[in-house]
C-alpha cells in the first residue's frame, strides 16, 4: 500500500467537487457485478455524463504525471475513475474488485491488478467511511486528507466503512500493470527508489548508476505484458 500526499492540492480539489453535477448520480450498486451488488450502498456519478468524464480525463492525466504512482503500478491500461458518494448510513462491504473489467464504451477488456482511491472530502466533513483493506498481515484502515490517494493490489479484499455523519466523495481507478506477478512488480517499485535515492544522494558514480537502470529496465523489458 502506497499513500500518494497531494496527488490534488486544495484548489484543485475544490474545482473537482464543483464541477461534479449535482443530479448525475444513481444506485451504485448497479455498477457493481456479482457479489458485490449485495453489499454495495452508495451513489455513483453517471460515467455518460461529459462533465463526469472530463473530471475523469483530468485524474488520469495527473497519474500519468505522478512518478510514484508510475513506478508502483507501472500500468499498462488504465480504467476511467469513477466518482462515488457516501452519505449517512451508507457503506459497501467486504468485496474483492472484479479481476478483469471491460472499458467503458469498448469492447477492450483489462485486468484489475493494482486499485487507487483518491479522497476527495476533508475527514474532518464526515465520521466513518474508512477504506478498510484486509490482507495476510491484518486489517488495515485508510482515511486520508482530501487530494491524498492511496494505492493498493486490487487482490485484497477491502471495505469502506459505513458513514455515520456527514458525506464522504471519492474517485476509484484500477490499473492492469505491465507485470502480473505483484512480487516482481514490488521488487521493481523498491529498485526504482533505491535508484532514484542515490540518484539524489549525488554520491554514486554515474556509471553505476547506468548499471542498475539498465538490469531495471532489462527487467521490466523481459517480464512485461503489452
Amino acid at each position: 500500500m502506497i499513500v500518494i500526499s497531494q496527488l490534488f492540492n486544495q484548489q484543485e480539489v475544490a474545482e473537482l467537487i464543483a464541477s461534479l453535477p449535482s443530479s448525475s448520480w444513481e444506485d451504485g450498486s448497479k455498477t457493481a457485478m456479482g457479489m458485490a451488488a449485495d453489499v454495495k450502498n452508495n451513489n455513483q456519478a453517471d460515467c455518460d455524463d461529459p462533465k463526469v468524464q472530463a473530471l475523469a480525463n483530468r485524474i488520469l492525466a495527473q497519474i500519468g504525471n505522478t512518478p510514484d504512482i508510475v513506478s508502483a503500478a507501472l500500468p499498462h491500461h488504465i480504467f476511467p475513475p469513477v466518482f462515488n458518494r457516501y452519505s449517512e448510513s451508507e457503506e459497501y462491504g467486504y468485496h474483492v474488485d472484479a479481476a478483469v473489467m471491460r472499458l467503458p464504451n469498448s469492447q477492450n477488456v483489462m485486468r484489475s491488478d493494482v486499485s487507487m482511491t483518491l479522497f476527495l472530502s476533508d475527514p474532518e466533513s464526515y465520521d466513518g467511511g474508512e477504506l478498510v483493506l484486509r490482507s495476510d498481515s491484518g486489517e488495515q484502515a485508510v482515511k486520508l486528507p482530501a487530494g491524498y490517494a492511496v494505492v493498493y493490489p486490487s487482490r485484497h479484499l477491502h471495505k469502506v466503512n459505513a458513514v455515520t455523519k456527514g458525506t464522504r466523495i471519492a474517485a476509484v481507478t484500477w490499473m492492469q500493470s505491465m507485470i502480473a506477478d505483484p512480487s516482481l512488480r514490488d521488487t521493481l517499485y523498491q529498485m526504482d527508489k533505491t535508484i532514484q535515492a542515490l540518484i539524489n544522494s549525488g554520491t554514486t558514480q554515474r556509471s553505476e548508476l547506468d548499471s542498475l537502470n539498465n538490469v531495471y529496465h532489462n527487467l521490466i523489458r523481459q517480464f512485461a505484458i503489452i
